[in-house]
């Protein structure tokens, strides 16, 4: 398709009332292929310009810029957070951002194009919301950044034109065909039970599951009855109602392939909504708005790990293939024990849902 019909087409897409990444999907192309036609001089309502890929730069700049509002998000979960890009730092392809809003983990490998856009509203005519784009190879978003009206735009602008690479050839890759589910590995389950045991920090979870060659659901069911707990799909609802009801602050993490994002503190205004035949799960708080797909949670978990600290819990909801949705824990440093009030919220989930029996794989 010639970029003149990609512009057409997504315009009348987003005409329609589609999202982005929806309107590109709609004309069979994915959000990154979508935005990358719309570089160059043209009439379009959108406008984009290609990024250096010099992204640790780039996010370091943007403290001068003052509040932004960053978003990440997955196929079925939303999270965004206003707040100012401080303390952005890199070691080798991993980053950090963290700020007291603003708090990210960065996956730089996975981050291979970025584009400064601005896209004309039809409610706000000759106008357009600034933003920061960033892909993977396939064209699928990783993190967004948005101006806000606190925003200073004149060093939004000299960041832009500092970091802009118009002549940048970008490529995307298809995305392959989704995998067959993998069959659980033979496991030495009484080893891994050790193995759990024996953390120390919930960091070790990521490393223990690599070890053992287990994804996270499969090393769930290891471990059910002991150190994890299914519970009803309705249990993330009920956990940030509860959590909003007590004033018990949050952790809330969101990830996409390059990026999670992470909000701590209380929860205020939960509100769900049927929207076209589809459930929403929303947290609508000034500085953090959460939108989660309830009707696509598979499976929701009570997960507890060891930590030199105590035990720490987190919710976790998975979608039908297997998925992250998002992970709920109860706000805490390192050095800190967990929150009664956040166990006291997630013991009523295990009590209120359908027992189920522990299965060992």
């Amino acid at each position: 398709m010639h970029v003149h019909d990609v512009r057409n087409a997504f315009q009348a897409a987003r005409s329609s009332g589609l999202r982005a990444k929806e309107a590109a999907e709609h004309i069979g192309l994915s959000e990154g292929e979508a935005i990358n036609a719309h570089r160059g001089s043209h009439e379009a309502p959108m406008q984009a310009v290609a990024l250096r890929p010099d992204w640790l730069a780039l996010l370091q700049s943007l403290e001068a810029c003052g509040p932004l509002m960053a978003l990440t998000r997955n196929e079925t979960v939303v999270h965004e957070k206003t707040g100012v890009y401080r303390k952005v730092s890199a070691s080798g392809p991993v980053g950090l951002a963290l700020g007291e809003d603003i708090d990210l983990r960065l996956f730089f490998n996975q981050w291979h194009a970025g584009f400064a856009v601005a896209e004309a509203l039809k409610s706000q005519p000759g106008m357009g919301i600034p933003s920061l784009q960033f892909f993977d190879r396939h064209g699928l978003a990783v993190h967004k950044i948005f101006v806000r009206e606190q925003t200073d735009l004149a060093t939004w602008q000299r960041v832009i034109a500092a970091h802009s690479d118009d002549a940048r050839e970008i490529e995307f890759l298809p995305r392959g065909a989704a995998s067959t589910p993998v069959p659980p590995p033979l496991v030495d389950a009484h080893a891994f039970g050790a193995a759990w045991s024996a953390m120390t920090d919930t960091h070790q979870f990521f490393p223990l599951l690599k070890q053992f060659g287990l994804e996270r659901q499969q090393s769930f069911r290891l471990v059910e009855g002991r150190y994890t707990h299914r519970v009803e799909k309705a249990a993330v609802r009920e956990m940030l109602l509860e959590a909003a009801f007590d004033g018990t602050p949050i952790m809330v993490f969101v990830g996409s392939p390059g990026c999670i994002q992470i909000h701590t503190g209380p929860v205020k205004r939960v509100e769900p909504m049927d929207i076209h035949g589809k459930t929403w799960l929303n947290v609508l708080d000034p500085g953090f708005n959460l939108h989660l797909r309830e009707d696509l949670i598979e499976d929701a978990w009570v997960v507890e790990k060891p930590t030199s600290d105590g035990v720490v819990t987190s919710v976790e909801a998975f979608d039908a293939r297997g998925e992250l949705m998002a992970m709920f824990f109860g706000a805490r440093k390192p050095g800190q024990s967990e929150l009664q009030a956040w166990r006291h919220i997630v013991a009523h989930l295990q009590t209120s849902g359908t027992a189920h029996s522990p299965v060992v794989a």
